[in-house]
């Protein structure tokens, strides 16, 4: 059974979407909403306040017509620079404030932000206790297990993270050297659930209802965060609540609901990036959608479509022709 989560004066149902570069933007986190998530992460932005007048920067911050509670992850190395980054994003609008320290991108670690920052402890410390002090907002830690196999220590982190103030943990169940290779393993996360009293959400190729139940059950983390599992198919939100509340599961859209829903998806992303990059962007999400229904190899003729009413007459074509043959 799933039971709310407490951070700050909000309260929210543990079912997270992850802040992914690229990914998560403004029309994304309204569906995944719209499907049951609890609670929305914008992209992940840098701590360095001289990159956010560029248009990328501005498109990740979370929008004012956003519902509440508005959550923001930023990555960076410095500890003073990410506290003031945290007090502009609480003056933009932040409600949940998330630190970066999972990301395995060699560009950002090359930095020593993200999962680099597991190296060093102490550094860790500092950021978090700066970051909390800057700010009255909720506070979160998302990271991974460690650097590497030889250096594992999401506990001790934990332990670093719970003295300093943060609010609650996601743990991905990968080092940083494993990137996305293999299997996510989840004893790690049971570890750090018992060494903490603070709310810990697991992370990482939790990609059904069922296995999802399962880690919760051995682990006892109070949600579950995904990431990858909702590309294409937002409404996996939907199927996990009603697993883990014991419901019947809600299949996926049909037919003419599951057209409406990507054209709608589409205009959005249109809308929030402009017809010529909004088109580009809409391949990728299509791409995904494609991949969960079981028709990867229609992507290329669908990339090489340049105008909107191309693009939905091939899903309309797609979608009754799917249709047509089940």
């Amino acid at each position: 059974m799933l039971q709310p989560v407490q951070l700050g004066r909000h309260t929210i149902t543990p079912l997270l979407l992850a802040p992914m570069a690229g990914i998560s933007d403004a029309p994304f986190r309204a569906l995944c909403r719209q499907f049951g998530a609890g609670l929305t992460f914008a992209e992940m932005i840098t701590a360095d306040q001289s990159l956010w007048h560029t248009t990328k920067s501005q498109l990740r911050l979370p929008r004012v017509d956003e519902p509440r509670p508005r959550a923001v992850q930023i990555a960076g190395s410095d500890p003073d620079q990410l506290a003031a980054a945290a007090q502009a994003q609480v003056a933009l609008g932040a409600d949940l404030l998330d630190i970066n320290m999972g990301c395995p991108a060699k560009k950002v670690c090359r930095k020593a932000a993200g999962s680099a920052l597991l190296r060093d402890e102490v550094l860790v410390g500092q950021i978090l206790r700066a970051v909390v002090g800057a700010v009255k907002i909720p506070v979160t830690l998302k990271y991974r297990t460690g650097w590497s196999a030889k250096l594992k220590n999401a506990v001790t982190i934990a332990r670093i993270a719970e003295q300093e103030g943060i609010a609650a943990l996601t743990l991905h169940g990968r080092t940083r050297e494993d990137r996305f290779k293999g299997e996510a393993e989840h004893e790690t996360l049971a570890e750090v659930v018992q060494a903490v009293r603070l709310p810990v959400f697991a992370n990482g190729d939790l990609n059904t209802p069922e296995k999802a139940a399962q880690v919760l059950a051995d682990t006892g983390a109070a949600g579950i965060m995904l990431g990858r599992p909702a590309l294409g198919q937002p409404w996996i939100f939907a199927q996990m609540r009603a697993h883990l509340m014991q419901t019947p599961l809600p299949p996926p859209p049909p037919g003419e609901s599951l057209l409406q829903l990507i054209c709608d998806h589409l205009k959005a992303l249109r809308e929030t990036y402009g017809v010529f990059i909004g088109l580009r962007v809409a391949r990728k999400h299509c791409g995904w959608y494609f991949d969960q229904l079981g028709r990867g190899h229609l992507k290329s003729a669908f990339n090489r479509l340049d105008c909107p009413e191309a693009q939905e007459a091939y899903l309309r074509q797609f979608l009754l022709t799917t249709e047509e043959s089940t």
